[in-house]
């Protein structure tokens, strides 16, 4: 069986985060790189890769830590769904095929489910359903008795649900030459022609069976969707300590902690798991990292700053800073006294505006979202659920309430008076406060 992953796709609602979010690194390695190793574990080792023009270098790269797998590579030049892509990978399409969305986390039962099911070969393809509790932006499942595919619904409007049935693209078709055929034919104005065509296929005859599965699922359309899969790696990762790191005996390490190499920990710094701290990134003196808090390489958590339940990428500096539940990408760095605000004052859940719609994140706490190369005065506020864009910069004293763009920069107008001092300080005042304090 040939697992293919789809990596030619664009995040158009990840803003500001704009890295490929196969590529975020969750534990030290980049997601697409867990991915492949969680598919090793379930038997798979034949692979194709999908890619574009900005990324494929990156994928091969990644690949090349997996020497007993055979891996091709497919380029997709133009993100435009998963039915163009599989056709840019044609050449490669034969025997079974499991096709798979690198962006979605799940654990290796989903495989394990699939392969069964596909093993006993009653249908034409396999499909993993998920039963969700709320509304979901993505394909919706109607199914018979037997849990076999009537209708896709792609994106339907709240309420307009055929089933609380989504569906997890997890996919395994047994003829690809009749899929790419099914594909080829398919005619639709919206970009699901992949989804219409296993609509046409029911419709020809062909058998498509759902397999509910009911495991971890994380995906990752959103920002804050990925507080869901850092929760998820770090509590199925094991504590660790590398023997490098340096670690103060004034300090305190509660919990699941992982630390990489040559991490170096002060004298009073808590940290309190979960929690991961990236290659050669300092926790300084007082400072406080906490509740699923994930630290990237070769960033400085400095003096006195509190982390708790944050995404932090490499190469970022903070001092004296309050970060709660933000995520804030490579590059960045904090002025003393910056806080990242995560709770509103009428404790309501935190919307966050895609395109020209609010969306509501399901999250009562939720702090800043900060894309790469972003500077931050020192005093500034970010109010919760602000997000701002790749490379700008933020003043001194600014209270940021509203979205800043890529490119920006918000400073604040302050205006003071000069004169001349004529204060007269009374000298024995302060004197007689240090007797006080001597006493």
């Amino acid at each position: 069986m040939k697992a293919v992953f789809l990596c030619g796709g664009s995040g158009k609602r990840m803003f500001p985060i704009t890295e490929d979010k196969f590529l975020l690194d969750f534990l030290g390695k980049p997601l697409l790189e867990h991915q492949i190793m969680t598919a090793c574990e379930a038997g798979l080792t034949d692979f194709v890769i999908i890619g574009n023009p900005g990324n494929i270098a990156k994928i091969e790269q990644i690949t090349k830590k997996f020497p007993g797998a055979k891996v091709d590579l497919a380029l997709q030049k133009e993100p435009l769904g998963i039915a163009d892509a599989l056709k840019c990978a044609q050449p490669f399409l034969h025997g079974q095929l499991l096709v798979i969305n690198a962006n979605d986390v799940f654990s290796g039962s989903a495989y394990v489910k699939i392969i069964a099911e596909a093993e006993k070969g009653t249908a034409s393809s396999y499909m993993l359903g998920y039963q969700v509790e709320k509304y979901f932006p993505g394909g919706y499942l109607e199914v018979n008795s037997q849990n076999e595919l009537v209708h896709i619904v792609e994106k339907p409007n709240p309420g307009e649900e055929p089933s609380n049935l989504v569906n997890i693209l997890v996919h395994c078709h047994s003829d690809p030459k009749e899929l790419l055929h099914y594909i080829e034919t398919t005619q639709t104005t919206r970009d699901d022609v992949y989804e219409c065509a296993l609509d046409s296929m029911v419709k020809g005859g062909h058998k498509i069976k759902v397999i509910l599965y009911s495991d971890f699922w994380a995906p990752i359309k959103y920002p804050w969707h990925i507080f869901k899969v850092m929760e998820y790696f770090l509590d199925n990762a094991q504590p660790y300590i590398a023997s490098s790191a340096r670690i103060s005996d004034k300090s305190n390490i509660e919990g699941k902690v992982i630390l990489s190499d040559n991490v170096k920990v002060l004298e009073n710094a808590v940290i309190r798991g979960p929690v991961y701290i990236g290659a050669n990134s300092i926790i300084g003196n007082n400072a406080l990292v906490r509740d699923y808090s994930h630290i990237g390489s070769n960033s400085v958590i400095g003096y006195s700053t509190e982390v708790k339940h944050s995404y932090i990428s490499d190469n970022c500096w903070f001092h004296s800073n309050y970060i709660g539940d933000s995520i804030v990408d490579d590059n960045c760095s904090l002025g003393a006294g910056t806080v990242l605000a995560n709770f509103r004052l009428d404790e309501g859940n935190i919307q966050i505006k895609v395109g020209d719609n609010p969306v509501d994140t399901g999250y009562d706490k939720l702090g800043a979202i900060v894309g790469r190369g972003c500077r931050i005065g020192v005093n500034a506020s970010l109010m919760p659920g602000v997000r701002v864009g790749p490379d700008s910069s933020v003043g001194p004293q600014v209270c940021l309430r509203d979205d800043l763009g890529a490119n920006k920069m918000a400073l604040l107008e302050s205006r003071y008076q000069v004169e001349d001092n004529e204060t007269s300080l009374d000298e024995g005042k302060r004197q007689e406060l240090l007797r006080r304090l001597t006493e």
